[in-house]
């Protein structure tokens, strides 16, 4: 009676080891597999525009590679390359166009460049340039414009927000971020655009950083 009993102690204390977190909100969905790219890459940026998904850039000779993703077949093929290479830059789509922001070029050293691609007649046409060099920065897109935050500058994170207006073909500043930093994320959510994590010197610095853009 006593070993059945320790047992039973023994399955309940297990038991309580599972996160209520995990038990309130069981995961849900699930992954699989997919065609993978012709190319293999790094440091790249990626975007959805008219139902397919666009990769662009990468380390090395990836740089000037364009794929595209059509889920519906599984199936990708590469595009007009981009007009230079580049890695770590950011990419965003609007209007059933692709614009890709930035990035490093001959080794690590940050552009402005901004390509505005057109899925329709793969073509690429330069767009005017960012007011600042930015590599490894974030882009999200609010109220028909793009938004550019963060990146690298010479002595480490960035704090520049830039907006461009696609229609207008020019780019505004607007209130740096508090906070300094490369690598990052943005996400607009309701009126607000996230920016999240990074780091604020180049290297293997990273931080949890979230700070929000509001009207």
């Amino acid at each position: 009676m006593g070993q059945r009993l320790g047992r039973r102690l023994r399955v309940v204390s297990v038991l309580l080891l599972v996160p209520a977190a995990l038990l309130a909100s069981p995961l849900t969905g699930r992954w699989e597999q997919r065609a993978p790219m012709r190319v293999s890459r790094s440091e790249v940026a990626a975007a959805a525009v008219g139902g397919r998904l666009y990769v662009v850039g990468g380390f090395g000779a990836a740089g000037s590679v364009v794929e595209e993703y059509d889920p519906a077949a599984d199936a990708w093929r590469e595009r007009a390359a981009l007009p230079a290479p580049v890695h770590h830059p950011a990419a965003a789509g609007l209007d059933g166009i692709l614009y890709v922001l930035g990035g490093y070029r001959d080794g690590w050293t940050p552009v402005a460049d901004v390509f505005a691609y057109d899925p329709k007649s793969d073509r690429w046409t330069r767009r005017a340039s960012m007011p600042m060099a930015s590599g490894a920065l974030a882009a999200a897109v609010l109220d028909g414009k793009i938004y550019a935050v963060g990146g690298i500058a010479s002595d480490g994170g960035s704090r520049a927000l830039a907006v461009y207006d696609p229609q207008a073909d020019r780019w505004e500043g607007r209130a740096p971020m508090p906070t300094a930093r490369h690598g990052l994320g943005a996400a607009v959510l309701g009126p607000g655009l996230y920016a999240v994590a990074g780091g604020p010197t180049p290297g293997g610095s990273r931080s949890a950083t979230t700070e929000v853009l509001l009207p």
